[in-house]
Formats: C-alpha cells, structure tokens, sequence
C-alpha cells in the first residue's frame, strides 16, 4: 500500500507541473523586432510615487530611468515642464538621447502659465530638445476651445525655433483644420485598445487612422505621439488586455513604422500604477518595462503571459506538497483513487490561490481596491477551504477501503442484557393526538424494562394536555405524565426535571420527540451497546413520516437525510457525531456526572453530546432508522428550527472555543476537525451576507463614486463560480453514494438547503453578538400556509434578492456596453442571489394546496 501511496504523490507533482506548463505555453508573435526603438513616451514616476500627491521622482531615479531606457532607443518624449522633470532634457543629454518635450495644458491657467515658461527655457537650454508639444489630448478631455490651445501653440512659436505642436486623436485633427494649420507637425496617437479593436485587427486601425490624417493634410509631417497596447486592464469589445497581446502589437507596430518609415513613439516606457486612479487599471500597464524596470517580453521568440510560472509553479507546488505527503502516507484506510483524487484537489486549490494572488496584486492599487483586494482574498481562502472539507468528506464517503467503526442494529443478545432505561418525551403545546400516537407506539416496544416520563412544560390550556394525562394513565403504570407550569429552562429545564425523577435503577435515560413513532425494536437493537462502559451514548438518524404527501415536505425530507446518512457516517469515523436531542440514548449515570442538561443553551442535545467527548467517552451511531416524526409544515417553521440549531452552535462555540485549538486537551484531533469544520459553512453563510451587503454597496460605488471604486479583479470571481458547481456536483455525488433518491429530489434537497443561506447566516451573526434567545419549538401538525403567506416567510430573502438584481441591472446597463468587467460583475451578483431565488422557490411551493387524499370508502351495506 506504501509503494502505491509513493505513485500517487509522483503522479499529483508531475500532474501539478504539467498543467502549469500546458497553461502557460509560449506564443511566439508573427514578428519580431531586432532593431533600436525610434522613441518612447517618458514618464519616470516610481511605484510609490503620484504627482497629483506631489509625490515626484528624483534626479537620480530620473538618471536611473534613462539608463534603462537609452540602449534600447533615440529619443524621448515628456509630457510636463515641471514638478522637477524640467532636468530630463539635460539628463537625456548625456546618454545622447533626442527629447520631444512636452508642456501640460488644462483648464487651470495659471499652472499653463508656468508649464509654458518652464518649457521655453528648457528647450533653449538643452539642444538635445528637437521639438516641443504643447498639450496631450487638451481637446479630447474638453479642457481648453480649441482658439485657446491654439493660442498656446502660437506663443511658444513664437519663442522657439524648434517646430511646435500638439497631441490629440485622429479625429480631433480631422475635425478642427484650423488647429493643424497652426502647428508645425501634427501628433496623433494610435491606441486601438481604447477603440476597442481586436489585436488582430490592431495594425489595420493603426494604418486607417494614420492614412486618414496623411490624406487631409498631405503637407504636414505626422509623428505618431502614442501607439501601444497595455498588458493588463479590462476586456473592451474584442480588445483584450494581455501581456502577449502587448508584445504582438508592439513588435507589429515597430516593423509597419519602419517599413514606411514613420516618426512615433512607443506608449510608454514604465508601468505607471499612479495612473490606476485616473484611468484605471489598463492606463498603469503600457510600460514596456514593468514597475521595477524590468522588461516585460522579449522583442524576439515567444512571449509567456506569466514569465514567472515556473516560479509560481514551484511555489505552488511546495505549498502543496506537505499537506499532500501527510495525507496520502497516512490514509491507507483509502482506495488509491480516493488518495489521488483529493490530493488533486489540495495541489489544485495551492496552485488556485497561488495563481489568484499572483494575477490580483497588482501595483497601484488605491486604498478602496487594496482593502477590497484583502477581504476578496479572505473570502477566497474561507472558500477553498469548504472545498477541502467537502472534498474530504466525498472522498471518505465514496472511496473509503475499510471502515473502522461500523455499528449495525443487535440482533442477538447472548449476555441477555437489557438495562432498565427512562424515556424522556418533553413536549409544549403540542397537538394531543399526535402525542398519544408517539405513547402509543412506545407501548408496542418489544423491549422488557423501560418506563416514559411524559414532560410537558408550560402548556397553558389544560384541553391540550389533560388528554396526555389520562392517556399515560391507560397505558399503565410505566408511563408517567408530568405537567410543568412555568417552567424554567425550556426544553432543557423540563428534562433536567425528568431526569431527577427518573427512576433509580434507570442505567439509560432516552429522549424523543413528541411527534415520533418508534418502531418495536428501537430499544433491543441498540441498548445492548452500553454494555461497553466507555459508551456514554448511542445515536439513531431523525426520520421522517408523511412526507411523500407534499412536494415541500418532500424536499427538506431528503435534505434532512443528506446529513443523517452522509456526515453522521463519517463524523461517526473519528467519534465525533452531533448528539440530537430525539433518538437518542445517555447512559444516566454520565449525564449526572457531567453536570445534566445545559439550560443555557437552546441546543442542549448538541452541547451535551460536546461535553461527553471531552470526558474521552466514546458514541455509537448506526444510519439505521428507528423511528419516525413529522418534517416543518411550514417554510417559517423549518427556517426557525435552522436558526435555533445555528444560534444554539455559536453558544457553543463561545463557551468551548478554548477546546477547539491546536492548545486544547479535551477533544481529539478528529473531533475538533468535524465540530470546527461542520459548523465552519454556517459561518461561511454568515460571510455570504456580508459579502452582499458589500457587493450591494461596491455597486453603488462603481455607480457614484468611480474614481474610488473599480471592479474586483475577475481572477476572484471565476474560482467562486468553480467553488459553487464544484459543491453541487460534491453535494450529488455524494447523495448518488448514499441517499437513495430520485435526481430531481436530490436537486430539490439541494434547493431546500440553499434557502436556509439567509436564515443560517443571520443566526450566526445574531449568536455572535448577543448572549442567549428563548427556546422556540418547530411546530408540527399546522394547517398549509397559503400562497401569498408562504411568500411572506421569504420577505427578508426577496427584499436582498430585488437589491442584488437591480444592482446587477444597473451596473451592467451604466458600466457595461463592451466592459466585459462590468457583466461578469452583474453576473457574480445574480450567483449572489440564488439562495434568496431557492428561498422564495421554497416559500412559494410551501404554499401549494394540500393534494386532495383519497377518502376512505364505506362499508357496503349488508344484504
């Protein structure tokens, strides 16, 4: 088995490394470029620096950048006279470097003023300055009429003797000839990302647009200003923002410019991050060199999208590979196909995060995307994290090899071991002949030492439990009723009552529900286990009666057996079941021992169960069913008793964290790795509500405030929506497995389960910050909601559903057009609202009418 555990650990690393080099094959450009750039546009803003802060490059940064640069090109081109950057031209002069030198015009006057001046004293200062441009794209932003650009341009005519121009759009030239009559050489700039131009059509918009302005105005020499393609941004129309498709359009454009000998400069030297918060994420990448001077792809031979993956590779694969030893070495009770495939799934999510935190950390993030960059990455890892939960049940579940604790009903009894044992029935206002079914099937128990104490507390209409009363009376001395008024402590206060008035020579206290039928042999097929004095407690599935009659019965039916059948059996694995408070067997002694029911918790069953671990006692559960009871009538009631079980889970939590850490001594590993991890989704549904109450408002910061607000990185959601089909496929497989129903019912489980997202979330954060709620039961045996009601119990989960839908509209009907960014946003909030779609499905089928039953026939009349 060792030597096959060793195969599945060498095929998951080459498995690991050949899909990072398949992903991340080399696409080699039609051309390539082996001659000296014509020039650059020239900004030598650092990483952390931003002029619109004040936050300027030094001399030496400035000197550093122009090293970088002058082996690789002939010329420059700046864009301001100022800010310190007036000391480039003399800079660029002593690595024989041309500067086209620019002035920054804009609405603001008086900074014209000084940006003019600055720039006619540079230019006479420095003879490497053959030419100057007064503006960048002034009329394209709107900020000056085109009499006062040109007014501009005339005045530094009229000091220079260098010619003068400046950068606009083609269409801005072709619009207004009298600004090209008033330049000596018109500058256009050919950008087909901005124009949402495929890269494949990329060099045909460059020449149309070069041709167009040629044609108008044959006598004017044209520089190409800008011409580029950024390496990362959001897809535009068929224009896609990529490393590779930088590298094409460069290299294309280089060899068109030299095959007509055109004059241009490359857009731009560095990635300027500063520019994220102006323009967005695409006007921080058109460097060729990246933030840290480096080159971002070679001018020849392939260009790899990722130029560090097989950094990223490695990485991923350490981090991975631990975690992947310990497990394959040490789960041999697994088929080979089991260790493989969930080592798969470790190796797959280090390199998903990896890959994700690598394609997201950009540089230039401003403070809004960086704090949403940390909470997506939370989210992420809480994600990946349910992942190898449910990974790690299917796999025990499917491609366990042996069980180690499998318990089966007794069937023989050699040691004739029959302990006497109570049977605790707690019941509040609950319909008499539903109670007198479940006495009366406790009677037929073919068991021969057993008595039921009957506890109804706070019953206030004596016509409900007076009948309780004389029934136990008929069934004779073994059953006896108890009616608590006023009663403290809920559910648990009444059985802590039974339990000091159970009979002493009682070894085994049983509790059930009011509303379940136990078949004969519950009792003789499961008692026999405490014989063993370790055993504290033995456990029976919830089952359900009556629930073929109507459809929403039917479907939390089978989401109820999702558990009993599936994660009980394997918690059952590590003796780490959840105790539940019907079906369930204490040896009484223990319960004493232990300190009794606690009266603090709504989920005393639970608590219990919790307690009797950390006294290293041990459980027995058998998936077999013992007994029957009603599911929720209604879709409040089954929301109400998710929202007690959830609550009841935080009071635990908050009363026994310490237990739960690496420091704690009570529990075993295995049992603090299913009690954390069974109630980590309830948590993860508590998330889900913060994350759309945030999604919500990011919207409306895309929507109001943009300049602060851009969309998350789309390398976050698409792991999100392979997480949500990855757990409705594990959730099938795994019901496949072991539930034995129909598709569609295990859809309808699915369905149900999701349309307590809300309800379990809102319990996790109400038990998060408040100290203790009342005991609410789950009401049996109520009349059929009508449909408008059964709407109403969806009220809070339709309110978000409608915020999340009309969000979603209007970001993609403001944002969208041909920003695929913006419908991949609308779309990740729609996912969002798919609990709050399956809650009012829920609602809405609770509220069906009742199928007409078929009424009994009488008798035929005798003859």
């Amino acid at each position: 088995m060792r030597g096959s555990a060793w195969l599945v650990l060498v095929l998951l690393v080459l498995g690991n490394i050949g899909a990072w080099a398949v992903s991340n094959r080399p696409t080699t450009p039609e051309r390539l470029w082996a001659g000296t750039i014509a020039g650059v546009a020239f900004s030598p803003y650092q990483e952390n620096q931003n002029p619109q802060d004040g936050r300027h490059p030094s001399r030496a940064e400035m000197e550093r950048d122009l090293e970088v640069v002058a082996p690789y090109v002939r010329s420059i081109r700046t864009y301001t006279a100022t800010d310190g950057l007036e000391v480039i031209p003399e800079l660029a002069a002593k690595h024989d470097l041309d500067v086209t030198a620019g002035a920054w015009i804009s609405g603001d006057l008086g900074k014209n003023e000084q940006e003019i001046n600055s720039l006619v004293r540079l230019t006479r200062a420095n003879p490497n300055v053959k030419r100057v441009m007064v503006g960048n794209e002034v009329m394209y932003r709107g900020d000056l009429e085109v009499g006062a650009l040109i007014d501009y341009v005339q005045r530094v005519k009229k000091q220079l003797d260098v010619p003068v121009s400046t950068a606009e759009p083609p269409y801005v030239w072709l619009k207004h000839p009298e600004l090209a009559e008033a330049v000596d050489y018109i500058t256009i700039h050919l950008l087909p990302y901005w124009e949402k131009v495929p890269i494949e059509q990329a060099m045909d918009q460059v020449r149309k647009g070069y041709d167009a302005v040629r044609a108008k105005y044959p006598d004017k020499h044209i520089l190409v200003g800008e011409a580029g393609w950024p390496s990362d941004g959001p897809y535009r129309g068929g224009a896609q923002a990529s490393l590779v498709n930088e590298a094409t359009f460069i290299r294309n454009f280089l060899n068109l410019a030299g095959e007509n000998r055109w004059d241009y400069y490359i857009m731009e030297a560095f990635d300027q991050p500063w520019k994220r918060e102006i323009g967005g994420e695409a006007e921080a990448n058109w460097g060729i060199w990246d933030t840290h001077r480096q080159m971002k792809f070679p001018m020849e031979g392939g260009v790899f999208e990722v130029p560090g993956w097989p950094v990223l590779c490695a990485i991923a694969t350490a981090l991975a590979f631990l975690p992947m030893v310990w497990f394959v070495l040490r789960r041999d009770d697994l088929k080979p196909t089991g260790q493989l495939f969930y080592g798969a799934l470790i190796q797959g999510i280090a390199s998903g995060l990896v890959w994700t935190a690598t394609e997201a950390m950009t540089t230039g993030m401003n403070t809004m995307s960086f704090i949403a960059f940390l909470v997506l990455i939370f989210a992420q890892i809480l994600l990946l994290v349910v992942v190898l939960i449910d990974g790690l049940e299917l796999t025990e579940v499917v491609w366990t090899d042996r069980w180690k604790r499998k318990f089966a009903p007794v069937k023989a009894n050699p040691n004739n071991y029959y302990p006497k044992v109570s049977i605790h029935v707690p019941c509040y206002n609950e319909p008499a002949h539903m109670v007198i079914e479940t006495l009366n099937a406790l009677a037929k128990m073919d068991y021969p030492n057993f008595e039921v104490l009957v506890l109804d507390n706070n019953t206030k209409d004596e016509a409900v439990w007076k009948p309780l009363e004389e029934h136990c009376a008929k069934l004779g001395p073994h059953f006896r009723f108890f009616h608590l008024a006023k009663w403290p402590g809920y559910k648990a206060g009444a059985l802590n009552f039974g339990l000091a008035v159970t009979a002493p020579d009682a070894e085994v206290v049983g509790v059930i529900d009011s509303d379940y039928q136990v078949t004969p042999d519950w009792l003789s097929s499961t008692t026999p286990y405490f014989e063993n004095p370790k055993v504290a407690f033995v456990q029976s599935p919830q089952d359900y009666r009556d629930w073929h009659i109507h459809p929403f019965h039917r479907m939390i039916n089978w989401e109820y057996q999702g558990f009993f059948h599936i994660g009980m059996v394997q918690r059952n694995e590590r003796n780490a079941i959840i105790q539940h408070g019907t079906m369930t067997l204490i040896r009484t002694s223990i319960l004493k021992q232990v300190g009794w029911w606690a009266e603090w918790c709504i989920c005393e069953d639970a608590e219990l169960g919790l307690r009797l671990f950390e006294e290293g006692l041990e459980s027995v559960y058998m998936p077999d069913s013992f007994g029957k009871g009603l599911v929720p009538d209604s879709f409040a009631g089954y929301k109400t008793q998710r929202f007690r079980w959830a609550y009841g889970a935080v009071q635990i939590i908050k009363r026994h964290w310490r237990e739960f850490l690496p420091s704690g001594k009570k529990l075993t590993f295995g049992q603090k790795y299913h009690f954390v991890t069974g109630w980590l989704p309830w948590f993860a549904d508590a998330a889900h509500m913060g994350f759309v109450i945030g999604g919500v408002f990011w919207s409306l910061g895309l929507l109001l405030a943009p300049r602060y607000f851009e969309f998350p990185p789309t390398v976050f959601i698409m792991p999100t929506l392979g997480v949500f089909f990855f757990k409705v496929a594990c959730g099938l497989w795994l019901y496949a497995a072991r539930v034995k129903c129909g598709f569609l019912d295990k859809v309808n489980a699915a369905v149900a389960g999701m349309a307590l997202t809300h309800t379990v979330g809102r319990a996790v954060w109400t038990g998060l910050f408040t100290q203790g709620r009342p005991f609410v039961r789950t009401p049996k045996c109520e009349d059929q909601p009508a449909l408008i009601q059964g709407f109403l119990h969806a009220k809070e989960e339709v309110m978000l559903m409608v915020a999340l839908w009309i969000t979603a509209f209007a970001v993609g009907w403001r944002e969208g057009g041909d920003n695929r960014d913006a419908y991949i946003w609308s779309a990740m909030l729609v996912v969002q609202s798919l609990p709050y779609i399956a809650a009012l499905a829920v609602a809405t089928i609770n509220g069906l009418p009742m199928p007409k039953q078929d009424e009994p026939q009488p008798a035929p009349a005798a003859e």
